[in-house]
């Protein structure tokens, strides 16, 4: 026995997974017994994204006539915000690691509120462009907070079947923006959707102001200054293994953005969908998505190894990619719309295997740091997928070309990340493995 001991631990200290400190506060059991409302209220901040965009989008097309711009300007609006919310998070992350969760993450939705008001005023696009940018860098806060509570609450198993769990709440966010943002195009114009997300965020505040405690504990925060945070996320990156699946879940995201971006062009513009019809549509991709992210976390987690779920959703990704590329290039004919929104719809659902897993992969092996790990994913994810946004505008609005070719350059990069710098063959994520951590 003393044997099998001293294995084990020079086997963790190899892979150089750290053991997670206790948590203090409440034991896990009387946290579960609460947990509903808090559940909802990281469900609640990791919608902000999609909130932030995905309301939007059926506007798009809308904004280019109202502020005369052309489509790819008002695409960098997109741009914009996604380049925020990546910024926000490196500032966010270690603050939520100093000053504990709360406070930061009350400070940026006020700020979200505040940016998000003065974008339904905004009387020219190089503005609402700007304001954007305000908007989602003070959106960051929800994004790594959420995560990072995740992290202080649960480990191994719980939390990559927590993620799962997330996403079911969460992913009601792009169901529900896009058709939202289509019935209030019929009744206002785009700046009332951008005064519908003002009073989203002043209810989220109240929701986080009176549900969510405060979970890492004063013992377990960094006294250190920016210097001390710098020296912590190069640690981290240091991390072969993690900086492999940081760098894998961003471009795996790119590949959903660039979905995000270009689909209201190429369902509407295209293929003559209605802004409903396209509502109607992404709604129906988010249900394959919240779908197979459920069964991942209540069918998959602790009998089929992390890993393996990633490399299918991976290879799922890149397989309708490449029918996409194929669709839009003619090399079946003129296929029309039917075909294009399965493609979609098969891509957007294997988001549910690559999302939550590769959070979880790269998140159990920082339980230190966890506000630091939760900015360095999101960031990658965010910045890879802002520099995605206009390269599906680059030929212009009258072919989906760009779309699936940017979708499956992101496909690949995040296999290649994937195999050579997780490796996951030389470190096993079964089951058991996962369950001692």
């Amino acid at each position: 026995m003393p044997d099998q001991g001293r294995q084990h631990a020079s086997v963790r200290e190899a892979e150089r997974i750290p053991e997670a400190p206790p948590v203090a506060g409440p034991t896990l059991t009387a946290r579960r017994r609460t947990g509903f409302l808090v559940t909802l209220v990281l469900g609640g901040l990791t919608a902000v994204p999609p909130l932030s965009m995905d309301m939007y989008l059926p506007a798009l097309p809308e904004v280019t006539g109202a502020l005369h711009t052309s489509a790819a300007t008002a695409q960098l609006t997109l741009t914009a915000c996604l380049t925020g919310m990546a910024l926000g998070q490196l500032a966010v992350g270690p603050m939520s690691d100093k000053w504990g969760r709360r406070r930061p993450l009350l400070i940026g939705l006020l700020l979200y509120i505040a940016a998000t008001a003065i974008c339904a005023l905004a009387p020219t696009a190089p503005l609402l462009i700007g304001f954007r940018l305000v908007q989602g860098l003070a959106g960051a806060a929800g994004i790594v907070i959420a995560r990072a509570v995740v992290r202080d609450l649960y480990d191994g198993v719980e939390m990559a079947r927590f993620f799962s769990t997330l996403m079911l709440i969460s992913g009601v966010a792009p169901i529900a923006a896009p058709l939202i943002g289509g019935q209030v195009l019929r009744i206002t114009d785009w700046r009332g959707i951008f005064v519908v997300l003002t009073a989203v965020g002043i209810a989220l505040t109240a929701l986080v102001w009176k549900g969510l405690p405060e979970t890492l504990a004063p013992e377990r925060r960094h006294s250190g200054g920016t210097a001390e945070a710098l020296r912590t996320m190069r640690g981290l990156l240091a991390d072969r293994v993690f900086t492999g699946y940081m760098i894998a879940g961003g471009f795996a995201f790119a590949a959903l953005f660039a979905y995000i971006s270009a689909s209201p062009f190429v369902v509407q513009e295209i293929y003559g969908a209605s802004p409903q019809t396209f509502s109607l549509l992404f709604g129906i991709n988010s249900v394959g998505l919240i779908a197979v992210g459920q069964i991942n976390g209540k069918l998959l987690v602790g009998r089929v190894s992390l890993d393996k779920a990633l490399a299918v959703g991976l290879c799922v990704i890149v397989l309708a990619s490449a029918a996409l590329l194929l669709m839009a290039t003619g090399v079946f004919g003129d296929v029309g719309l039917v075909p294009i929104a399965a493609g979609l719809f098969v891509l957007m659902s294997a988001m549910g295997l690559a999302m939550p897993n590769t959070n979880a992969l790269a998140l159990m092996r920082t339980p230190h740091a966890a506000g630091s790990a939760s900015a360095l994913l999101g960031t990658s994810s965010f910045l890879v997928g802002a520099i995605a946004s206009p390269l599906v505008g680059i030929a212009g609005e009258g072919t989906a070309v760009p779309m699936a070719v940017v979708q499956l350059a992101c496909a690949l990069a995040a296999v290649a990340c994937f195999l050579g710098l997780c490796r996951p063959w030389q470190h096993g994520t079964g089951p058991t493995r996962e369950a001692e951590h």
